[in-house]
Protein backbone atom coordinates (compact mmCIF):
# COMPACT_ATOMS: atom_id res chain seq x y z
CA UNK A 1 0.00 0.00 0.00
CA UNK A 2 2.66 2.32 -0.35
CA UNK A 3 2.20 5.89 -2.49
CA UNK A 4 3.93 6.84 -5.93
CA UNK A 5 2.53 10.26 -5.23
CA UNK A 6 1.90 12.83 -2.23
CA UNK A 7 1.08 12.71 0.63
CA UNK A 8 3.44 9.62 1.12
CA UNK A 9 2.80 7.09 3.53
CA UNK A 10 6.04 8.63 5.84
CA UNK A 11 5.86 12.00 5.52
CA UNK A 12 7.32 15.31 7.13
CA UNK A 13 6.06 18.59 8.04
CA UNK A 14 8.91 20.71 7.07
CA UNK A 15 11.37 22.22 9.09
CA UNK A 16 14.37 21.09 10.83
CA UNK A 17 16.66 21.78 13.59
CA UNK A 18 19.62 24.27 12.14
CA UNK A 19 22.76 23.16 12.26
CA UNK A 20 25.99 25.19 14.53
CA UNK A 21 27.22 26.41 11.75
CA UNK A 22 24.17 27.61 9.21
CA UNK A 23 23.23 29.44 13.17
CA UNK A 24 26.74 30.83 12.98
CA UNK A 25 26.74 32.08 9.40
CA UNK A 26 22.85 33.57 10.22
CA UNK A 27 23.75 35.48 13.08
CA UNK A 28 27.64 36.73 11.18
CA UNK A 29 24.89 38.33 8.44
CA UNK A 30 23.09 40.06 10.85
CA UNK A 31 25.61 41.80 12.14
CA UNK A 32 27.34 42.90 8.73
CA UNK A 33 30.48 40.91 9.06
CA UNK A 34 29.50 38.73 5.78
CA UNK A 35 27.36 39.57 2.91
CA UNK A 36 24.39 37.84 0.91
CA UNK A 37 27.13 35.66 -1.08
CA UNK A 38 28.45 34.07 2.00
CA UNK A 39 25.57 33.62 3.84
CA UNK A 40 24.00 31.62 0.68
CA UNK A 41 26.85 29.63 0.34
CA UNK A 42 26.84 28.69 3.25
CA UNK A 43 22.98 27.76 2.93
CA UNK A 44 23.89 26.24 0.22
CA UNK A 45 25.68 23.95 1.73
CA UNK A 46 23.94 23.11 4.74
CA UNK A 47 20.67 22.22 2.74
CA UNK A 48 22.54 19.91 0.71
CA UNK A 49 23.66 18.25 3.57
CA UNK A 50 19.65 17.54 5.03
CA UNK A 51 18.41 16.96 2.28
CA UNK A 52 21.08 13.93 1.92
CA UNK A 53 20.19 12.80 5.50
CA UNK A 54 16.19 12.69 4.82
CA UNK A 55 17.18 10.88 2.22
CA UNK A 56 19.60 8.41 3.60
CA UNK A 57 16.34 7.94 6.46
CA UNK A 58 14.59 6.78 3.94
CA UNK A 59 11.83 9.30 3.35
CA UNK A 60 10.63 9.87 -0.47
CA UNK A 61 10.17 13.66 -0.21
CA UNK A 62 12.52 15.93 1.31
CA UNK A 63 12.27 19.52 2.09
CA UNK A 64 15.55 22.41 2.54
CA UNK A 65 14.46 22.31 6.43
CA UNK A 66 13.33 26.13 6.11
CA UNK A 67 16.80 26.83 6.44
CA UNK A 68 17.51 30.17 4.49
CA UNK A 69 14.14 31.15 7.04
CA UNK A 70 14.05 32.61 10.60
CA UNK A 71 9.99 32.00 10.86
CA UNK A 72 8.03 29.63 9.12
CA UNK A 73 5.33 32.35 8.40
CA UNK A 74 6.65 36.14 8.28
CA UNK A 75 9.97 35.47 5.87
CA UNK A 76 7.20 34.07 2.78
CA UNK A 77 4.50 36.70 3.62
CA UNK A 78 7.04 40.16 4.53
CA UNK A 79 8.50 39.59 0.53
CA UNK A 80 4.17 39.55 -1.32
CA UNK A 81 3.31 42.86 -2.62
CA UNK A 82 1.66 45.79 0.03
CA UNK A 83 3.00 43.68 2.89
CA UNK A 84 5.70 44.96 5.60
CA UNK A 85 7.59 43.41 8.34
CA UNK A 86 8.56 45.45 11.61
CA UNK A 87 9.77 45.28 14.91
CA UNK A 88 6.89 45.71 17.38
CA UNK A 89 6.38 46.18 21.17
CA UNK A 90 6.16 42.45 21.95
CA UNK A 91 6.42 38.80 20.56
CA UNK A 92 3.95 35.95 20.42
CA UNK A 93 3.01 34.13 23.42
CA UNK A 94 3.49 30.71 23.65
CA UNK A 95 2.91 28.90 26.65
CA UNK A 96 5.80 30.58 29.04
CA UNK A 97 7.84 31.58 26.25
CA UNK A 98 7.87 34.78 24.05
CA UNK A 99 9.51 35.07 20.60
CA UNK A 100 10.95 38.20 19.08
CA UNK A 101 8.98 40.71 18.49
CA UNK A 102 8.87 40.62 14.50
CA UNK A 103 5.17 41.32 12.90
CA UNK A 104 3.65 42.39 10.00
CA UNK A 105 0.93 45.03 8.38
CA UNK A 106 -0.70 45.30 5.42
CA UNK A 107 0.16 48.34 3.93
CA UNK A 108 -0.38 48.28 0.13
CA UNK A 109 -2.74 46.35 -2.34
CA UNK A 110 -1.71 42.44 -2.21
CA UNK A 111 -0.22 40.85 -4.15
CA UNK A 112 2.88 38.05 -5.70
CA UNK A 113 5.19 38.85 -8.19
CA UNK A 114 7.90 35.92 -9.93
CA UNK A 115 10.66 37.95 -7.75
CA UNK A 116 9.89 36.22 -4.84
CA UNK A 117 12.80 35.02 -3.37
CA UNK A 118 11.12 31.31 -2.18
CA UNK A 119 10.92 30.34 -6.21
CA UNK A 120 14.45 30.45 -6.23
CA UNK A 121 15.22 28.76 -2.83
CA UNK A 122 12.76 25.70 -4.47
CA UNK A 123 14.43 25.74 -7.74
CA UNK A 124 17.53 25.26 -5.26
CA UNK A 125 16.49 22.47 -3.73
CA UNK A 126 14.94 20.80 -6.56
CA UNK A 127 18.31 20.60 -8.30
CA UNK A 128 19.68 18.46 -4.60
CA UNK A 129 17.17 16.33 -4.16
CA UNK A 130 16.67 12.79 -5.73
CA UNK A 131 13.06 12.07 -4.85
CA UNK A 132 10.17 14.76 -4.54
CA UNK A 133 11.06 18.18 -3.32
CA UNK A 134 8.44 19.80 -1.50
CA UNK A 135 7.89 23.52 -0.68
CA UNK A 136 5.99 24.98 2.18
CA UNK A 137 4.92 28.29 2.73
CA UNK A 138 2.06 29.63 5.24
CA UNK A 139 -1.22 29.63 4.20
CA UNK A 140 -3.14 32.60 3.37
CA UNK A 141 -5.35 33.05 6.29
CA UNK A 142 -1.88 32.81 8.20
CA UNK A 143 -1.68 36.88 6.74
CA UNK A 144 -5.41 37.80 7.84
CA UNK A 145 -5.38 36.12 11.82
CA UNK A 146 -1.71 37.04 12.58
CA UNK A 147 -3.08 40.54 13.42
CA UNK A 148 -6.58 40.69 12.21
CA UNK A 149 -7.96 43.64 11.05
CA UNK A 150 -5.63 46.24 12.98
CA UNK A 151 -2.89 45.40 11.15
CA UNK A 152 -4.52 45.84 7.77
CA UNK A 153 -4.49 49.84 6.77
CA UNK A 154 -8.29 50.80 6.50
CA UNK A 155 -7.07 53.68 3.59
CA UNK A 156 -6.09 50.27 1.42
CA UNK A 157 -8.86 48.08 2.84
CA UNK A 158 -11.76 50.33 3.92
CA UNK A 159 -13.58 46.60 3.51
CA UNK A 160 -11.92 43.39 4.28
CA UNK A 161 -13.56 41.78 1.71
CA UNK A 162 -11.36 43.29 -1.25
CA UNK A 163 -8.16 42.35 1.17
CA UNK A 164 -9.37 38.91 1.12
CA UNK A 165 -10.30 38.60 -2.32
CA UNK A 166 -6.72 40.31 -3.26
CA UNK A 167 -5.07 37.77 -1.07
CA UNK A 168 -6.47 35.03 -2.73
CA UNK A 169 -5.53 36.19 -5.58
CA UNK A 170 -2.25 36.70 -4.72
CA UNK A 171 -1.96 33.21 -3.79
CA UNK A 172 -3.89 31.70 -6.89
CA UNK A 173 -0.50 33.66 -8.63
CA UNK A 174 1.47 32.05 -5.97
CA UNK A 175 0.42 28.51 -6.86
CA UNK A 176 1.29 29.03 -10.47
CA UNK A 177 4.39 30.55 -9.74
CA UNK A 178 5.91 27.37 -7.59
CA UNK A 179 4.45 24.96 -10.57
CA UNK A 180 6.16 26.88 -12.88
CA UNK A 181 8.60 26.55 -11.21
CA UNK A 182 8.71 22.80 -11.02
CA UNK A 183 6.62 22.37 -7.68
CA UNK A 184 4.95 19.40 -7.72
CA UNK A 185 4.26 19.26 -3.86
CA UNK A 186 2.79 22.51 -2.33
CA UNK A 187 2.14 22.19 1.82
CA UNK A 188 0.37 25.79 2.62
CA UNK A 189 0.70 25.65 6.73
CA UNK A 190 -1.89 26.72 8.93
CA UNK A 191 -2.39 27.51 12.49
CA UNK A 192 -6.04 29.72 11.90
CA UNK A 193 -7.95 26.50 11.57
CA UNK A 194 -6.58 25.08 14.72
CA UNK A 195 -6.53 28.46 16.78
CA UNK A 196 -10.34 28.33 15.41
CA UNK A 197 -10.43 25.72 17.60
CA UNK A 198 -9.86 27.34 21.10
CA UNK A 199 -12.73 29.79 23.18
CA UNK A 200 -8.88 32.26 24.19
CA UNK A 201 -8.09 32.83 20.29
CA UNK A 202 -11.30 33.48 19.13
CA UNK A 203 -11.89 35.84 21.99
CA UNK A 204 -8.75 37.57 21.29
CA UNK A 205 -9.90 37.96 17.42
CA UNK A 206 -13.11 39.48 18.58
CA UNK A 207 -10.88 42.00 20.41
CA UNK A 208 -8.63 42.57 17.53
CA UNK A 209 -12.23 43.54 15.84
CA UNK A 210 -13.10 40.60 13.54
CA UNK A 211 -16.07 38.63 13.41
CA UNK A 212 -14.67 35.24 14.20
CA UNK A 213 -17.99 33.54 12.95
CA UNK A 214 -17.66 34.19 9.68
CA UNK A 215 -13.80 33.47 9.24
CA UNK A 216 -14.39 29.41 8.26
CA UNK A 217 -16.23 30.31 5.51
CA UNK A 218 -13.69 33.05 4.41
CA UNK A 219 -10.90 31.01 4.96
CA UNK A 220 -12.35 28.09 3.47
CA UNK A 221 -12.90 30.29 0.42
CA UNK A 222 -9.95 31.79 -0.05
CA UNK A 223 -8.06 28.25 -0.22
CA UNK A 224 -10.65 26.90 -3.11
CA UNK A 225 -10.15 30.34 -4.92
CA UNK A 226 -5.66 29.96 -4.77
CA UNK A 227 -6.35 26.40 -6.01
CA UNK A 228 -9.12 26.54 -8.47
CA UNK A 229 -6.90 26.29 -11.43
CA UNK A 230 -4.22 24.35 -9.85
CA UNK A 231 -2.60 21.37 -12.40
CA UNK A 232 -3.64 17.99 -11.77
CA UNK A 233 -0.10 16.94 -11.11
CA UNK A 234 -0.01 19.14 -8.49
CA UNK A 235 -0.36 17.91 -4.83
CA UNK A 236 -0.81 20.82 -2.33
CA UNK A 237 -1.69 19.86 1.75
CA UNK A 238 -2.85 22.07 4.68
CA UNK A 239 -0.48 21.75 7.27
CA UNK A 240 -3.27 22.36 11.04
CA UNK A 241 -0.47 23.40 13.78
CA UNK A 242 -1.34 24.66 17.48
CA UNK A 243 1.78 26.17 17.46
CA UNK A 244 5.21 25.21 17.74
CA UNK A 245 8.35 27.64 19.65
CA UNK A 246 10.69 25.68 21.28
CA UNK A 247 8.52 22.91 22.34
CA UNK A 248 5.83 24.84 23.05
CA UNK A 249 2.32 26.06 21.40
CA UNK A 250 -0.64 28.43 21.77
CA UNK A 251 -3.87 26.43 21.48
CA UNK A 252 -5.58 23.42 22.44
CA UNK A 253 -8.76 22.04 21.49
CA UNK A 254 -10.02 19.30 19.12
CA UNK A 255 -10.76 19.69 15.46
CA UNK A 256 -14.83 19.54 16.00
CA UNK A 257 -15.62 22.96 15.54
CA UNK A 258 -13.87 23.33 12.12
CA UNK A 259 -14.43 19.55 11.42
CA UNK A 260 -17.31 19.59 8.64
CA UNK A 261 -15.87 22.83 6.90
CA UNK A 262 -12.24 21.97 7.05
CA UNK A 263 -12.60 18.20 5.72
CA UNK A 264 -15.59 18.75 3.68
CA UNK A 265 -15.07 22.10 1.78
CA UNK A 266 -11.59 22.56 1.68
CA UNK A 267 -10.43 21.34 -1.79
CA UNK A 268 -6.43 20.42 -0.57
CA UNK A 269 -5.21 16.45 -1.47
CA UNK A 270 -4.34 16.61 2.13
CA UNK A 271 -4.44 17.49 5.54
CA UNK A 272 -1.48 17.37 7.80
CA UNK A 273 -3.14 16.96 11.45
CA UNK A 274 -1.43 17.24 14.92
CA UNK A 275 -2.66 14.48 17.28
CA UNK A 276 0.51 13.70 19.15
CA UNK A 277 -0.76 15.19 22.80
CA UNK A 278 -4.38 15.37 24.21
CA UNK A 279 -4.25 19.38 22.97
CA UNK A 280 -5.89 18.04 19.55
CA UNK A 281 -8.48 16.00 20.84
CA UNK A 282 -10.17 12.83 19.17
CA UNK A 283 -10.08 11.16 16.08
CA UNK A 284 -14.22 11.77 15.81
CA UNK A 285 -13.81 14.47 13.44
CA UNK A 286 -12.28 12.66 10.64
CA UNK A 287 -15.58 11.35 10.16
CA UNK A 288 -16.17 14.37 8.04
CA UNK A 289 -12.92 13.59 5.94
CA UNK A 290 -14.97 12.33 2.57
CA UNK A 291 -14.27 8.92 0.94
CA UNK A 292 -12.03 9.57 -2.13
CA UNK A 293 -8.39 10.81 -2.75
CA UNK A 294 -7.47 13.35 0.05
CA UNK A 295 -6.07 11.81 2.69
CA UNK A 296 -5.38 12.72 6.46
CA UNK A 297 -1.58 12.52 7.57
CA UNK A 298 -1.50 11.95 11.05
CA UNK A 299 1.30 13.69 13.08
CA UNK A 300 1.40 11.07 15.98
CA UNK A 301 5.40 11.62 16.39
CA UNK A 302 5.75 14.60 18.54
CA UNK A 303 8.53 17.03 17.24
CA UNK A 304 8.48 18.67 20.77
CA UNK A 305 10.24 16.38 23.20
CA UNK A 306 13.29 13.64 22.26
CA UNK A 307 12.08 10.15 23.56
CA UNK A 308 11.43 8.42 20.93
CA UNK A 309 7.15 7.07 20.56
CA UNK A 310 6.01 3.18 21.44
CA UNK A 311 6.06 2.00 17.85
CA UNK A 312 2.98 -0.44 19.04
CA UNK A 313 1.41 2.47 20.76
CA UNK A 314 1.84 4.51 17.28
CA UNK A 315 0.31 1.66 15.42
CA UNK A 316 -2.75 1.32 17.88
CA UNK A 317 -3.26 5.29 17.25
CA UNK A 318 -3.43 4.62 13.37
CA UNK A 319 -6.14 1.48 13.99
CA UNK A 320 -8.08 3.72 16.23
CA UNK A 321 -8.08 6.37 13.14
CA UNK A 322 -9.21 3.83 10.79
CA UNK A 323 -13.03 3.85 12.43
CA UNK A 324 -13.32 6.84 10.84
CA UNK A 325 -10.97 7.26 7.74
CA UNK A 326 -10.36 4.58 5.39
CA UNK A 327 -6.82 2.76 5.83
CA UNK A 328 -6.24 3.79 2.55
CA UNK A 329 -6.62 7.12 3.07
CA UNK A 330 -4.21 7.33 6.49
CA UNK A 331 -0.65 8.60 6.20
CA UNK A 332 1.97 9.12 8.95
CA UNK A 333 4.38 11.88 9.80
CA UNK A 334 5.71 14.10 13.20
CA UNK A 335 3.09 16.26 14.12
CA UNK A 336 4.73 20.15 13.03
CA UNK A 337 8.42 20.66 12.35
CA UNK A 338 11.60 20.25 14.19
CA UNK A 339 12.28 24.52 14.30
CA UNK A 340 9.41 26.33 12.72
CA UNK A 341 11.34 29.14 13.70
CA UNK A 342 15.32 29.36 13.66
CA UNK A 343 15.60 28.84 17.87
CA UNK A 344 14.38 25.27 16.77
CA UNK A 345 12.67 22.69 19.19
CA UNK A 346 13.85 21.32 22.88
CA UNK A 347 15.74 17.98 21.36
CA UNK A 348 18.32 16.78 19.59
CA UNK A 349 19.47 16.46 16.51
CA UNK A 350 20.21 12.34 16.76
CA UNK A 351 16.79 12.52 18.17
CA UNK A 352 15.10 14.14 15.31
CA UNK A 353 16.41 11.38 12.88
CA UNK A 354 15.61 8.70 14.80
CA UNK A 355 11.75 10.43 14.99
CA UNK A 356 12.15 10.47 11.43
CA UNK A 357 13.46 7.00 10.84
CA UNK A 358 10.97 5.58 13.10
CA UNK A 359 7.86 7.08 11.34
CA UNK A 360 9.60 5.51 8.15
CA UNK A 361 9.83 2.18 9.50
CA UNK A 362 6.31 2.19 11.01
CA UNK A 363 4.88 3.60 7.74
CA UNK A 364 6.73 0.50 5.51
CA UNK A 365 5.38 -1.85 8.69
CA UNK A 366 2.09 -0.66 8.66
CA UNK A 367 0.99 0.11 4.80
CA UNK A 368 3.69 -1.75 3.12
CA UNK A 369 6.20 -1.01 0.64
Amino acid sequence: MSQAHPPFRADIVGSFLRPPALKEARARHQQGDIDDAALKIVEDREIRQVVEQQEASGLEVVTDGEFRRAWWHFDFLEQLDGVTGFTGDQGIQFQGVQTSAKQIRVDGKVGFNDTHPMLDHFRYLASVANVMPKMTIPSPSVLHFRGGRKKIDSGVYPSLDAFFADTADAYRDAVRAFYDAGCRYLQLDDTVWAYLCSEKELQAARDRGDDPDRLQAIYAEMLNHALADKADDLYVSLHVCRGNFRSTWISEGGYEPVAETLFGRVNVDAWFLEYDSDRAGSFDPLRFVPEGHQQAVLGLITTKVGELEDPQAVRARLDEATRFVDRRQLCLSPQCGFASTEEGNELAERAQWDKVRLGVDLARDYWGG
